[in-house]
């Protein structure tokens, strides 16, 4: 004999009975908890304005400020932000500090209280100067692009300070070039006076006026030891030196490209040669004048600085040369 089905009873089971009000309860319980939490506007805000800055959520819209002043509009899929911050964040300073609740812009007192006004995309704090019922306007802070106009004052600041930058330091060798100019000129007398500004060549940048004399003048070939009659030339130079002592005095020896001979003695290249030279005019300068060793620097360049070509005798002639460098007293290294 077949077995007779079960019947089915109609209802839900007793356990989801059971179920549905644990839910309900935990509902209940969690709806409690959030209405009793307080909300940080300036908290939340800096949050938000973090999660811009790392995945660029609100790239289509303001960027967040502080003090609950703005939250721009996002991409579509948040759109409206701006209120919800905006209302959130001064519905919570307003619960705090005084009992305004008008969203509709209304002035809570006559005799100069706060209104709050949340219309659109835009809000405003208006403090009222009021005395005898009438509010006149205070303060308003407006929250529709300022981020946008805050980012474009900070470029424009920036621009701006580029600008003075540049104009201060094209000011500044403007002056410093002028100085050499002058400092030239009385070098260029002095040495006229002297009767050697035929030997020694004067030019000048903006840091440092340039005594350029010939190697031929002070050294045989391939040598760095002071020739005879060297000495008459350098106790001129030396003496137009000592006007300019508080400052620092440049030696710099040059040479041209030609290979020294391995039987020149102890010196085997262009670049000793070069630094022995300058060490040379240096020498004589610290023992017979009065200038202080401790502002003259001296040093050999070689053959890696040429003023003429080293393929003709009248350029490898000229490129053979002793410079002393005179700073002017606005450059940096006088």
């Amino acid at each position: 004999m077949a077995k007779k089905p079960e019947e089915i009873k109609p209802g839900l089971p007793a356990w989801q009975g059971t179920f549905g009000d644990l839910m309900n309860l935990l509902l209940c319980f969690f709806v409690l908890l959030f209405s009793m939490a307080t909300m940080d506007a300036q908290k939340f805000e800096e949050v938000a304005a973090s999660f811009s800055s790392a995945f660029g959520i609100f790239q289509g819209g303001e960027a967040a400020l502080g003090q609950g002043a703005l939250v721009g509009d996002g991409i579509s899929q948040l759109n409206q932000l701006s209120n919800y911050i905006i209302s959130m964040g001064v519905s919570q300073s307003g619960s705090q500090d005084e009992d305004i609740t008008d969203s509709e812009g209304e002035n809570a007192s006559e005799s100069g209280g706060a209104g709050i006004n949340t219309e659109g995309d835009t809000s405003g704090v208006m403090q009222g100067t009021g005395g005898e019922g009438s509010g006149s306007e205070g303060d308003a802070t407006g929250t529709g692009s300022e981020g946008d106009s805050t980012e474009m004052s900070t470029e424009s600041d920036a621009t701006k300070q580029g600008a003075n930058s540049e104009e201060t330091q094209e000011a500044a060798e403007a002056e410093q070039l002028k100085a050499s100019e002058a400092l030239a000129a009385e070098v260029n007398e002095a040495l006229d006076s002297l009767d050697v500004a035929k030997q020694v060549d004067v030019n000048f940048t903006s840091q440092f006026v340039q005594l350029t004399l010939q190697g031929a003048i002070l050294f045989d070939t391939g040598n760095a030891v002071l020739k005879p009659g060297a000495d008459s030339i350098l106790n001129k130079v030396g003496s137009v030196l000592e006007r300019y002592a508080g400052g620092t005095i440049e030696i710099e020896g040059h040479t041209d490209n030609v290979p020294m001979h391995r039987s020149s003695g102890k010196i085997t290249n262009n670049d000793e040669l070069s630094d022995a030279r300058a060490l040379s005019v240096f020498y004589y300068f610290v023992e017979n004048t009065n200038l202080d060793p401790s502002k003259l620097k001296h040093s050999g360049r070689g053959e890696y600085e040429p003023v003429a070509d080293n393929s003709t005798p009248e350029g490898r002639a000229r490129n053979r040369r002793v410079e002393i460098r005179i700073y002017n007293p606005l450059s940096p290294m006088y």
